[in-house]
């Protein structure tokens, strides 16, 4: 398969709009609009994508031969009435051709997760998975957690299928290996070992307390455990330890016992047996009701790191092996690809996946559903983690529809909302003020969608809580108004709950007002008289009512769980925000002032009111700091 990052990989045709006018659905227009596109579509491999009338795209597909897959669509009654509803809205098309089709599945994805149309399955999941990082960028690596992109140099293990699972794992591989997980400018800096080589987790190598050759030593075994090979580092550690107890050196032999503790534990915290099968993805799906549930496993050098349950999106009327495969090209568009693959079923595309994951990754991939063995094994047990998944999710939609439900009854909403928006402030004494945003709907809180608002308007009075929400809401909402004023982005609350009385409520009425919103419903949610002691907060609504909920309520637990999470945000945003403030400097906003200039001048001046008082004379004494710095460094500090 060519280069993946070449320049001319794709080549990308943007059809005109064939049908203009209204957007309403119109199966013979969206007919229409695929017929004049066909006439000039070519009979190779490529990806191609229903538009509306409005540019949005509707639907990414891809094809062995793109002029053959299309035709299909102008076959409306050959075509599930998912599909029908798709091409009547249909109205114009863009069309990338690839060079192969393993190319155009992986492209397919990309443009999936880019886009996430209406009629695609979607991999409802937007956390990234973390990995454990050994850096190669240090004559004494550290290793760490790292999430994201991988562009630092070294070996990265993954991926775990929760921060709570790389946490686990990291400590107990400090334990064993003795690893630093410190930063290169703390290491730079250490004159004494810290805490954690006190508590045997880490061997000091920043203040010499084992050589280069010793620290690589342990490296190559932590190297070699993370691979797979724990019993020959169970074996070597073994070793030691009889050599050093028989040595009479019972100090070191208590060490070794404690990291082969650590190891013990890292293999009995194993929740599956998947000795022998090395590097290795376990997908099973379920299926109840029309709701799908996938549940996939993470095997690497035969240990499970983890499992994970995934919910897709738009899966009805979708054949469950298209589900399947549409899954997993989404999900390896992000995450590296083992060798082995194993699935709960057959898949017609699992040798075209396959190719593209192995082409991707430079190495084979192979998809299989075994039928007998220890693989055989785990994958019935993943079956079964899917379905007693989809069964918790289930049950726990079931009681959230019902609370949605009688929120709407509360707060005389016309349906069930679909998007919550919870407000608050966090401040000391006005100091690193900002506002914070959480979102909830009815699968839970949406993370990716918390917002901070730090507080920058010079009108507003330090400490002015109504001050604040005026300027969080003024903000939000013009930019919602600029940028979805249609509101069918799914971008707009159909409740707002602000964690405060009747003030707070009244200033943000009047900012709304003034951006002419009046069709938002606010509710405020405040301390009763006993100041929430006794669990009974009072709701105000803008039409002047105030009530009060039974302590037993269960919406009434619900509505406290939306406000104490946006209060747990807000406070840890600010926490974050006054701990920078802290480790701020004035010389921070000097321009031209790089962090080995600044440490030059605090450790030439001491500290950095004696920089700003210095004369230029003074300055120029500093080592690093040339004439022209000086007077830069001068003028900034007596510009007045």
């Amino acid at each position: 398969m060519s280069d993946p990052n070449a320049p001319t990989r794709f080549n990308e045709d943007k059809a005109t709009f064939t049908v203009r006018g209204s957007d309403t659905p119109d199966l013979d227009a969206g007919v229409a609009a695929i017929r004049n596109v066909l006439a000039t579509l070519p009979a190779r491999p490529g990806v191609y994508r229903m538009l509306d009338a409005r540019g949005d795209v509707l639907y990414v597909g891809k094809a062995r031969a793109l002029k053959n897959r299309v035709t299909n669509y102008t076959q409306v009654e050959r075509l599930s009435r998912r599909l029908q509803r798709m091409v009547a809205q249909t109205r114009a098309m863009t069309i990338v051709t690839t060079n192969n089709e393993a190319e155009a599945l992986l492209l397919e994805a990309q443009l999936i997760k880019r886009y996430r149309p209406a009629y695609n399955v979607l991999l409802r999941d937007d956390k990234s998975f973390p990995f454990i990082l050994l850096r190669a960028d240090h004559d004494f690596p550290r290793i760490q957690k790292h999430r994201g992109a991988r562009r630092a140099k070294g070996n990265y293990y993954g991926p775990f299928a929760s921060a709570g699972a790389v946490n686990n794992t990291l400590n107990a591989l400090q334990k064993l290996f003795l690893l630093r997980s410190c930063t290169d400018g703390f290491f730079k800096n250490r004159d004494r070992p810290c805490l954690l080589y006190q508590i045997k987790r880490c061997s000091a190598p920043c203040v010499g307390r084992i050589d280069a050759a010793g620290y690589g030593e342990l490296v190559a075994d932590a190297k070699a455990f993370l691979a797979g090979k724990s019993t020959e580092v169970q074996a070597k550690l073994g070793g030691q330890m009889q050599v050093a107890a028989e040595a009479m050196d019972f100090e070191l032999a208590a060490i070794l016992r404690d990291r082969l503790r650590a190891l013990t534990f890292i293999q009995g915290s194993q929740a599956i047996n998947a000795e022998g099968l090395g590097d290795a993805d376990i997908f099973a799906m379920a299926n109840k009701n029309g709701v799908i549930g996938i549940q996939a496993f993470f095997i690497r050098g035969g240990q499970n790191w983890g499992h994970r349950s995934f919910f897709p999106a738009h899966t009805a009327d979708v054949p469950e092996d298209e589900i399947l495969a549409g899954f997993l090209a989404q999900f390896y568009e992000e995450v590296p690809p083992p060798r082995t693959v194993l699935l709960d079923r057959e898949l017609d595309e699992a040798v075209l996946l396959g190719e593209a994951l192995g082409g991707q990754a430079g190495f084979k991939v192979t998809l299989s559903m075994p039928q007998r063995g220890t693989r055989r094994k785990l994958l019935d047990q993943a079956k079964r983690n899917a379905e007693e998944a989809l069964d918790r999710r289930l049950a726990e939609s079931t009681t959230q529809a019902k609370l949605l439900r009688e929120v709407a009854d509360l707060f005389d909403l016309p349906e069930p909302p679909d998007r919550i928006e919870i407000y608050d402030n966090s401040h000391i004494q006005g100091t690193n003020a900002l506002g914070a945003m959480v979102v909830a709907g009815p699968e839970g809180f949406r993370k990716g969608q918390y917002r901070k608002f730090n507080i920058k308007n010079p009108d507003t009075i330090p400490g002015d809580d109504f001050g604040m929400m005026r300027e969080v809401f003024a903000r939000r909402f013009a930019r919602a108004q600029n940028e979805d004023p249609d509101r069918d982005a799914g971008d707009w609350p159909d409740l707002v709950l602000i964690d405060g009385g009747r003030g707070q409520l009244n200033a943000v009425k009047g900012v709304l007002e003034e951006l002419g919103i009046e069709d938002v419903c606010l509710v405020g949610i405040a301390k009763g008289p006993h100041h929430g002691r006794d669990g009974r907060e009072v709701f105000h609504m803008l039409d002047g009512r105030e009530f009060q909920l039974p302590v037993n309520a269960p919406v009434l637990f619900y509505l406290q769980r939306l406000r104490d999470e946006v209060h747990r945000f807000a406070i840890g945003a600010h926490r974050a925000k006054r701990a920078k403030a802290i480790g701020a400097s004035p010389l921070d906003d000097v321009p031209g002032i790089g962090p080995a200039r600044k440490k030059a001048l605090l450790m030439h001046f001491g500290t950095a009111r004696a920089v700003r008082n210095a004369s230029l004379e003074d300055l120029q004494k500093a080592p690093g700091v040339s004439a022209a710095v000086a007077q830069q460094i001068y003028d900034f500090f007596h510009a007045r």
